[in-house]
């Protein structure tokens, strides 16, 4: 089976995709007021990553806790919409989204208003126990609603995602065979516990050998002391922690770190 839309944006390699953690948007309990500041910080994190050398960058409405289970109101969309734009404007990177903590739907339409090449889906099929209660996936509608709108953004599928518990008796290969086989994902992610814990390697080997050719990246806790061993296992990473100031995910990204993390990863 072909990787089902990751080789358009990245034909070769391994890939390097980093954060860009928004501040608290318009309606968030942590909104400071001013949609210039949160632009300001997402062009200047885009821009570290691209000078670092990174490949890419995802945009996600980070700082928005807690999040909805479900749907984001408008203000969520509108604030998360004109940070990839701007983010879009200041970097030639591909740029992504994820609207937290499942809005796939909206990920989508953003991605499709703005040029985003691919969208982050955190429960993409089967489901997950959460802080926000109880996740499923919506891969029919996801797929159905890209058709729609006659694009072909990449779907990057979390299997197992971090900050959730998988109903007794999920095993990961299984939920990655499924998310691969059944979701139609065009890559897989697999992570830690949460945001900055270290991805498990037996997950990865797991997934990588329940399905070989899938398009397999770590989702969280890759540093760079780690960087080149996991990157000889998968496909690439999706990097936060390890770049941002202080290694505190939403702190903004460190361009020293973030230098220092992509030659470590390069060799």
């Amino acid at each position: 089976m072909s990787d089902q839309g990751w080789s358009a944006i990245w034909p070769v390699g391994r890939t390097l995709i980093g954060m860009v953690h928004l501040p608290p948007l318009p309606g968030s309990p942590g909104w400071a007021g001013s949609m210039d500041a949160v632009l300001e910080q997402a062009e200047t994190d885009a821009v570290a990553l691209s000078n670092a050398g990174f490949d890419g960058v995802v945009v996600e409405n980070y700082g928005d806790v807690p999040f909805f289970r479900g749907p984001v109101p408008p203000e969520t969309v509108a604030g998360i919409t004109a940070a990839v734009t701007a983010v879009r404007q200041a970097t030639p990177l591909p740029v992504g989204v994820n609207v937290l903590r499942n809005d796939a739907r909206a990920a989508l339409g953003i991605a499709a208003a703005t040029g985003a090449r691919f969208v982050r889906i955190n429960v993409h099929t089967g489901s997950m126990w959460t802080d926000q209660g109880l996740i499923e996936g919506e891969a029919a509608d996801t797929l159905r609603a890209r058709t729609a709108l006659g694009s072909e953004i990449a779907i990057l599928a979390d299997v197992h995602v971090k900050h959730g518990t998988p109903p007794a008796g999920s095993r990961i290969e299984d939920a990655a065979l499924d998310a691969w086989h059944r979701g139609l994902a065009s890559a897989l992610i697999v992570s830690g516990s949460g945001t900055g814990h270290e991805t498990d390697v037996a997950d990865l080997e797991r997934v990588r050998t329940a399905v070989p050719n899938a398009t397999v990246l770590v989702g969280s806790g890759t540093t760079r002391r780690t960087s080149r061993e996991i990157l000889a296992l998968i496909d690439g990473a999706i990097v936060g922690s390890a770049v941002m100031v202080d290694g505190r995910a939403g702190a903004g990204v460190d361009p020293a770190r973030a230098g220092d993390f992509v030659r470590a990863a390069r060799g």
